[in-house]
């Protein structure tokens, strides 16, 4: 695993760039501890940090150059099909000077050109550099695990890991007034937007081909959904099963190759545990790690890790987290943001990956099952809602009642009933709005009236409505559930769930392999039935069905938990004065310019009222954008 950056100019001025390349390069360090190297020639710059999975020879750094001199490339991700890849060009007259999946992707550019990337099973953000013809070849993976940013001026395009690379190579700090307006809506900036303008994220299944000024985009993937074919299925249930824990299984197998220790993440959810398994089949003695939260036994599912653990008797470690713990890691987790981005859970999985990172170099995760296969809350209410029925006219029709009920998710009774609200508005809406409400902590015209005025002004009404259609192209009203579930895995899963894991884990120089999202299993996920994942009584419910053989039984059909950061006892507690007194105080906030002093009153009087709801999400975006601001702002 590693972080990659580099400078392909256009003009003299441009070339002023490559002075800065080992300072972006510097800027990531944590993704890549073990090693760096850099590229220069003529008006191109490739920059690398690497974390060493496999015992590699030197011959394997990077970046690396064919023999001939030709050609060069700088490779973050890993290419669990790169064996099978390479015997097949050892076949046909190549030879290579390392075992590495770096040279055989160089290679087979070589033979190929841009259209072998549909011949790679794994994640990556890659660029190749060709001297003979001058141009440079950019590819993100595609279903976006592995981050990819781009700038481009006048003179040159800049691309790389993180955000704090490209400010090392001096891109303009001028704030998307746009992306901010989303960001108050969602917590997170979904792509191709950034916080910054000029700055872009590589969609994930995109590439870009760049020669002289002219830069090409072009879309190498795209999720295989036909709503046809899927009424074509001829797989009774029980085949689908059975072809499900294949395709798993050997997802699994492959993502545990690796020279360094390796574990997996055992959350006590069933995803995790599904995994786990699996990978035991491959694996005796697999290290699982899960985090228990002691002053949350809500959220707290450590006794089904046990359960798991004990029955494959794996080496489970239970690092017991109080909340104080949590609160002792904020400060770290917003430092490391060099975008805002506001999923509290980030500070779980930071912690997990930082205890983890103390045993092992990789995990397995289960992420991705929940957007593949419907897990969420939401996708039940969204079944509900187009099932319709009694049931769900008798909620919306007490909507006055969940308004005025206290709402929270630290309880069961207060989530239930902000569930409740929000299936109740939901009922009167379209697909495209319902799902962005549901994704949504905040509406639109709440988000806008968090702006000053001046900044309200600076929003570009027509380009925000184009980005949302973009994102919401694929829901249509005579649809089913898939197209949300194709949402998700557009908009949710690439900006908030595998970027979260992405950044927290890297932060501690921690690689997360999520077989779910293996091209084969995503491909059969999008080729089954609505019926085959969710019903009125169970979420994702071939994962459930398929492998209940091989769980404990107390696992079956158990409500998902997640896990909520205690932001509110903290607002009201400890970070108190950094809401008062600093970056929502009303000095700063009317010297800043950027929100409105009275709104972020309202919001703080509601915050420390009898009845929050989820205001404290809405103030922990407001806290994360403004430490941001100050650092990289200011």
């Amino acid at each position: 695993m590693c972080g990659i950056s580099g400078v392909f100019a256009f003009t003299e001025a441009g070339r002023s760039a490559l002075a800065a390349l080992h300072a972006s390069t510097d800027a990531i360090v944590s993704r890549g501890p073990d090693s760096q190297g850099h590229f220069i020639y003529a008006g191109c710059g490739l920059g690398f940090r690497r974390l060493a999975i496999l015992d590699l020879s030197a011959d394997g750094n990077q970046p690396m150059t064919d023999d001939s001199g030709r050609y060069t490339i700088a490779f973050n991700g890993e290419i669990f099909n790169f064996r099978e890849l390479r015997q097949q060009l050892v076949q046909k007259g190549h030879a290579f000077h390392s075992q590495t999946d770096t040279e055989v992707i160089l290679h087979l550019y070589m033979a190929e050109g841009r259209s072998f990337l549909k011949k790679l099973n794994g994640f990556f953000a890659f660029a190749i550099y060709d001297k003979e013809e001058d141009s440079l070849f950019v590819a993100r993976d595609r279903m976006g695990e592995k981050p990819l940013l781009v700038y481009r001026d006048e003179d040159k395009l800049l691309f790389a890991s993180e955000m704090k690379s490209l400010l090392a190579l001096g891109i303009p700090r001028k704030l998307d007034y746009t992306s901010l307006n989303q960001y108050l809506q969602l917590n997170y900036i979904p792509g191709p937007a950034t916080i910054f303008k000029g700055v872009k994220k590589v969609l994930p299944g995109h590439y870009l081909f760049v020669k002289g000024k002219k830069v090409v985009r072009k879309q190498w993937y795209k999720i295989p959904y036909d709503p046809k074919k899927v009424e074509k299925n001829k797989l009774t249930y029980e085949q689908q099963q059975a072809k499900l824990v294949d395709l798993l299984d050997d997802a699994t197998a492959r993502r545990l190759v690796a020279d360094v220790p390796i574990g997996a993440f055992l959350s006590g959810g069933i995803d995790s545990s599904v995994v786990v398994a699996l990978a035991t089949r491959h694996t005796p003695h697999l290290n699982t790690f899960s985090i228990g939260f002691a002053d949350e036994p809500f959220f707290d599912e450590t006794k089904y890790a046990k359960l798991v653990a004990e029955r494959y008797k794996t080496n489970h470690t239970v690092f017991s987290l109080r909340n104080q713990d949590l609160y002792d890691h904020i400060f770290d987790v917003l430092n490391y943001l060099d975008e805002p981005f506001a999923d509290s859970s980030a500070l779980a999985v930071y912690i997990l990956s930082k205890r983890t990172r103390e045993k092992a170099t990789v995990a397995l995760s289960g992420d991705g099952a929940d957007e593949l296969f419907g897990g969420y809350n939401k996708h039940m209410g969204e079944f509900q809602v187009r099932r319709g029925g009694f049931k769900a006219e008798a909620v919306a029709g007490l909507d006055l009642l969940w308004n005025a009920l206290p709402k929270s998710r630290n309880s069961y009774f207060g989530n239930k009933v902000r569930q409740f609200q929000r299936f109740s508005r939901g009922m009167l809406s379209g697909p495209k709005n319902r799902y962005w409400d549901w994704a949504s902590f905040a509406s639109e015209d709440d988000a806008r009236q968090l702006l000053s005025r001046a900044a309200r002004r600076k929003v570009g009404n027509k380009l925000n409505e184009r980005r949302r259609r973009d994102l919401l192209e694929d829901l249509h009203a005579d649809g089913d559930l898939n197209e949300v579930l194709l949402t998700d895995t557009r908009m949710v899963l690439p900006y908030d769930m595998l970027a979260k894991v992405d950044m927290m884990s890297m932060a501690n120089s921690l690689e997360v392999r999520p077989p779910f999202l293996d091209p084969n299993v995503v491909r059969f996920a999008f080729s089954l039935p609505v019926s085959s994942k969710i019903d009125a009584g169970m979420k994702k419910k071939i994962v459930q069905d398929a492998f209940r053989p091989m769980l404990p039984e107390e696992l079956y059909k158990r409500p998902k938990k997640g896990f909520e950061v205690p932001l509110l006892k903290w607002f009201r507690g400890e970070l108190r004065p950094l809401i008062e007194d600093d970056l929502l105080s009303d000095g700063f906030i009317e010297a800043q310019g950027v929100f409105d002093v009275a709104a972020v009153q309202q919001l703080k009087k509601q915050l420390f009222s009898s009845n929050p709801g989820d205001v404290h999400a809405r103030i922990w975006a407001l806290i994360v954008f403004q430490w941001w601001w100050k650092k990289w702002m200011i």
